[in-house]
Order: structure tokens, then sequence, then C-alpha cells
């Protein structure tokens, strides 16, 4: 098969279970060996998309064709061009993590002649080495996590989908399986992952904000940080915090307000015109401003605007 520019291209793809719509017609493409977010709140329709894309669930309308096959007409071709990791990691914790691989590698179809080599190579990727026996359910989630990562690419895919993986694992962990997907991605392979991790967005080639089944940002971090927020952002430490939270909804000039640890975030036109009369305002509702001064917004930022301002706009329809 001629090589393909595009290893994911996502044409008008909906899924519906009845009444309730889980993907709203999506486009997307995914550029060989490119590490492509997919990123949302739970619910958001990540899922139900990486299943549609894996041939697991059938869409109900649209078209999506990966590593060259449509999944629709040929998903076991897809399935057989693919590696897939769930949130759960997909491995049988009864069995040893040698029985694991030879079972992925015999699943995979991966041939006898490769098969030691690709499981060496899964063991010290997932730093295993002379843990062969050990029963799966024992391990930590991180040496799961990785040992997951290893049996879902041991056939050598060119594209892999990575549906939230590094949940329920410490920072730690998290950024050396980064490390690997990174690594992955040099040698050429897709790579299309899920997350709700704001921070892990940022280790992305590009990405893509989807919110009640619809995409509602794509590109580039930094491209999503520059171009996205509609309007500039102050950051404000003050008390009560409750209390400027509310008084602040009637805010001349502010078009959003969210707590972000112990301070705000306020959504202004122009931050160097709104700060002093923010302040004015704040003082005369009795709060005291410690701190307020124009920052760059980061993807949770972006993401929270854009949320917000969709929330708003089906309000005012209802």
């Amino acid at each position: 098969m001629a090589e393909i520019a595009n290893s994911v291209v996502v044409e008008g793809l909906v899924k519906r279970f009845g009444s309730f719509v889980a993907v709203d017609h999506i486009n997307l493409e995914v550029r060989k060996g490119e590490v492509f977010g997919f990123l949302g709140p739970n619910g958001a329709g990540k899922s139900t998309t990486i299943r549609m894309l894996c041939g697991l669930l059938k869409p109900t309308s649209g078209r999506a064709q990966v590593a060259g096959y449509d999944v629709t007409r040929k998903p076991e071709a897809v399935r057989q061009n693919i590696g897939y990791m769930s949130q759960r990691f997909s491995l049988y914790n009864d069995l040893t993590v040698i029985e694991n691989l030879r079972l992925f590698a015999g699943l995979y179809s991966v041939p006898s002649k490769d098969l030691q080599g690709r499981i060496e190579w899964a063991l010290t990727m997932a730093n295993l080495k002379g843990q062969e026996n050990l029963i799966t359910g024992t391990l930590p989630g991180g040496w799961k996590q990785r040992l997951a990562l290893g049996c879902a690419v041991l056939h050598k895919p060119p594209v892999i989908f990575l549906d939230e993986p590094t949940s329920g694992v410490d920072p730690i962990t998290r950024r050396q399986f980064w490390d690997l997907i990174h690594q992955m991605a040099e040698e050429g392979v897709t790579v299309f992952v899920t997350t709700h991790y704001m921070e892990e967005a940022e280790y992305c080639n590009r990405l893509a904000l989807i919110f009640r089944g619809r995409i509602v940002a794509l590109g580039t971090p930094s491209e999503l940080k520059r171009d996205s927020m509609k309007g500039e952002l102050l950051l404000v430490e003050c008390a009560p915090l409750g209390d400027a939270v509310e008084a602040l909804q009637s805010a001349p000039g502010v078009m959003d307000a969210a707590v972000f640890g112990n301070a705000l975030h306020l959504v202004v036109v122009d931050a160097a015109l709104a700060a002093p009369r923010l302040e004015s305002f704040l003082a005369e509702h009795g709060i005291a401003v410690s701190r307020m001064e124009k920052i760059r917004p980061s993807l949770e930022d972006v993401f929270v605007s854009l949320t917000t301002g969709r929330d708003a706009a089906e309000e005012r329809k209802l």
C-alpha cells in the first residue's frame, strides 16, 4: 500500500445512542509521526470517538479513515494496523508479565521470527527485565502502564490510540510515559491520545478540544493559547474569594470570572484599562485586592473560556 499523507482522516463523524448525540459532526486530520491530543472533560465524546476510529464501534454517519483503511468498510484491517491502549490498560491481571506479552503477540499475529526480539524490546521499554514472571495484577500502576503500552505496540503498528492512558498514575510516571510516546513519534509512529489533564496537552504537537461531542478548537498548544481567548486575562488575588466571584458577575467589562486555586482569572477586553477600574469596583464591595496583573492564558483558561461561552449560548436558546 502506498504511503499515506495523513494517518487519520475524519469527516463529519457522528455517533448517536438513541436521541443522545455522543459525537457531533467532527472533522480532523492527523499527520504521520504526529502526537495528536484529544482534550476534554469526562463525557465529552473522547472515548466514543476512539472506539469508532479503532473499528470497535460503527459510526451513525460520516467517514473515518485510519492507516489508509475505512473504519466502517474494513474494521478488521484497521485493527491490524493500530495499537490500542484503553483507560484500564487492557491487561490480564491473573497472567504473568511474559504471558501477557505472548498473548498479545498472538492476537496481533507477530511473526514467530520476530517474537523474541519484540518481547525483549517491550520488556526493556517497560523496565521489566528480570520481572517476567511477576503476576501482572501485583504490579505498581506505572509498571502496568508501560507493560500495556508494550503489549499494544508489539506488532509495530503505524498508528497508536491511547485512551486516557495516564489516569491514576503519579506525575513522575506520567512524564516518563510521555517520554516514551515522543520516542515512538520520532520513529514515525502516529500517536492519538485522549486526556483530561490540561498539562498533558502541552506535550502534544497539535490538539483538538472537544466539548459535548463537538470540536470547539483545533491547533497547536501555542496557537490555542494565543488565538482562542476572546479577550485578555487578569490574575486577581483577593479576599474573600467567594464574595469577589459573586460581585464580579455584575462588573462592567468582565466577560468571565473563574476560581483558579487561591486566586481568580478574569477575562476582560483590555487588561490595562480594566485593572484599575476592577480594583476600585472590588474595594467598593468590601473586597481587598493584594495582587492584580495581566497573565498569559493556560490551556485550562482557553478551555474554560470556550466552554463557558458555549454554555451561555445554549442557555440563551432555551
